[in-house]
């Protein structure tokens, strides 16, 4: 982890809005460290109760919130300090978390008087895509920086840690299948471990005068196809597997029915896929937030290890069935 700055976060209360996903638990840790008093607030806050044990008796509250209701929002906002805003989906009514519910935790943020907030959104928001996904998080970054103007957008790339649900799906699907289907191959990823991020967010938190009213793009320190990611994984596991590169008009044709293992859940995520998710350079990057990013290289084996045959105790050689 990089050299933190000073403690100004300690003894303040901090909201993490969508924080008992896998961001938000990484972030609590960070947030924690940090001396913050952390309320945890989401839909179904029991998903986060594990939290509470990284915290000194007191440091940790959870809370029920519905982020399309202003009331419920003010009442978990009420006495932040800072907030953090980490929700998110990719389906159901986006326009109503992601785009109109940004503008209503901003509006709500600003009410409470808190003095930072961080809205995460992603790397390819796009006010003008047919995908809902892209589209909402471009909306609402828009309606962030209106209601709460010193506020910091972050823009993560795709995520990964021990406890991700991307390159544990993939290190599963080479441990049971020889042969796996590779879509939109030479989509670009700039992978971001999530320890990273989470510390970008919290610096990001306890400087808002440095930070606020910015974005920023946080990536890894190195670009990836689909492809080599496949290919690393199937290496970090020791496992000889072969990959067939599946054409655009194929992979679109089983996105929509998604009847192979893998398959993304639906047409829109396919695009997200092939859009890619390489940091642009435009805006600031991670290591304007203080971070230097870790590779994806740095964890890999030691995480894949679950999935060698014969776990630990097997050899890694590339070979093993």
């Amino acid at each position: 982890m990089s050299q933190r700055p000073s403690d100004s976060l300690a003894g303040k209360t901090v909201t993490v809005l969508g924080g008992s996903g896998f961001v938000g638990r990484h972030l609590a840790q960070e947030l924690l460290a940090r001396g913050v008093r952390l309320r945890v607030a989401s839909r179904n806050p029991q998903k986060a109760y594990a939290i509470k044990t990284l915290g000194n008796l007191g440091q940790v509250q959870f809370a029920r919130v519905d982020v399309t209701k202003p009331d419920s929002l003010a009442a978990v906002l009420a006495g932040s300090d800072a907030v953090v805003n980490l929700v998110g989906a990719f389906e159901g009514n986006l326009d109503a978390v992601q785009g109109q519910g940004a503008s209503l935790i901003a509006a709500a943020a600003k009410a409470a008087g808190a003095t930072a907030f961080v809205h995460v959104s992603a790397i390819g928001a796009d006010a003008q895509s047919d995908v809902a996904y892209a589209r909402t998080k471009a909306e609402g970054e828009a309606a962030v920086c209106a209601e709460f103007p010193e506020a910091t957008i972050v823009r993560p790339s795709l995520i990964f840690g021990p406890d991700d649900s991307f390159l544990m799906m993939f290190g599963g699907l080479m441990s049971r299948m020889p042969v796996l289907p590779v879509f939109a191959p030479e989509a670009k990823l700039q992978p971001v471990f999530v320890d990273d991020v989470a510390e970008a967010i919290a610096n990001a938190l306890s400087e808002p005068a440095v930070y606020g009213g910015k974005t920023y793009e946080v990536a890894g320190p190195e670009v990836l196809t689909m492809l080599e990611l496949n290919q690393r994984i199937a290496d970090a596991e020791g496992r000889a597997r072969s990959f067939v590169v599946l054409p655009d008009a194929v992979s679109g044709l089983i996105a929509a029915f998604g009847w192979l293992p893998g398959a993304p859940i639906t047409s829109d995520q396919f695009k997200l896929l092939k859009a890619g998710s390489v940091a642009s350079g435009t805006v600031p990057g991670i290591a304007d937030l203080g971070v230097a990013p870790r590779p994806l290289g740095l964890f890999l084996s030691r995480w894949m290890t679950q999935f060698r045959k014969h776990g630990r105790f097997g050899a890694k050689n590339a070979s093993a069935a």
